[in-house]
């Protein structure tokens, strides 16, 4: 039994390596190809979704200013008809609060900015407040037209 040569796909043992298949090379698998322009869409949220998003929006908007609208609106904007309007309403409404902030701390220097930071402050907190309550039933809710400049339409 010694005498039985080895199968043809295999190399002898001690012998040279067998030659490569004929053809091209094959290259190994790569990472998958996103989509062409750019990422998959994303899913619409669900509308108990939507609702807890816009909350904490008007929330965090307490609390940090512009940038939770903001955040909101640039990753939320197209997941959702009613997120949409609310990131929208509230980055409008804390943009105005913060040149109220602005305009407040400079006329600080005259004693009336303080008056005006005050009033700015409580009616973040209130309307904020409101506007989230809204949001939590589900409902649309608009700030008042002289609380609230529209920069994004």
């Amino acid at each position: 039994m010694s005498n039985v040569p080895p199968p043809p796909a295999q190399p002898p043992i001690g012998g040279p390596p067998l030659p490569p298949p004929p053809g091209p090379p094959v290259p190994p698998p790569g990472p998958p190809v996103p989509p062409p322009g750019g990422y998959a869409p994303q899913a619409p949220l669900s509308p108990s979704d939507q609702r807890l998003w816009a909350t904490l929006i008007h929330i965090g908007g307490i609390i940090f200013g512009f940038l939770p609208p903001l955040i909101g609106y640039l990753v939320l904007k197209d997941r959702g008809e009613f997120i949409q309007e609310h990131t929208k309403t509230a980055l409008n409404f804390q943009l105005t609060i913060l040149i109220a902030y602005i305009v407040g701390s400079i006329l600080s220097i005259v004693l009336i900015g303080v008056f005006i930071l005050i009033a700015a402050w409580v009616i973040d907190i209130i309307f904020s407040i409101i506007a989230a309550l809204a949001a939590n039933k589900g409902e649309l809710y608009t700030y008042p037209k002289w609380c609230a400049i529209q920069f994004v339409k």
